[in-house]
């Protein structure tokens, strides 16, 4: 069982910077296909960015160059660092886990385990 808690958001202006971590519990961590995902108010889920099993990452259009995620496998964390955020930005995040992939990680993923989100306000 994987268990994935966030922490990190809060309400910020835009030009500023936050940074996300979401805590696993379990089994395998260092190989897990993990990403963030985020919802704005009356849209779909949109993934953000994902991490494979060997650090291959993909990024969506709209936060490249300004979001960078990572792994700390000793901590079993997993970080979004957030820059030059903008209101577009404003979503509930949440942290994904599944079972390792070796491949470029795709958003289409059925990911397996969910965490509860944390929510990231951006205002002008």
């Amino acid at each position: 069982l994987v268990q994935l808690v966030e922490s990190g958001g809060g309400s910020v202006r835009t030009g500023d910077s936050l940074t996300l971590s979401c805590t696993a519990t379990g089994s395998a961590f260092n190989t897990r296909l993990m990403g963030w995902f985020r919802q704005a108010p009356g849209k779909e889920r949109a993934g953000v960015e994902l991490i494979a099993s060997l650090g291959t990452t993909t990024y969506a259009d709209s936060v490249k160059g300004r979001f960078t995620i990572s792994k700390d496998n000793g901590k079993k964390t997993l970080i979004l660092q957030m820059n030059a955020l903008k209101p577009e930005d404003t979503a509930m995040y949440y942290c994904a886990a599944d079972g390792s992939w070796y491949g470029a990680p795709n958003f289409d993923t059925e990911f397996a385990y969910w965490g509860q989100g944390t929510q990231v306000t951006v205002s002008s």
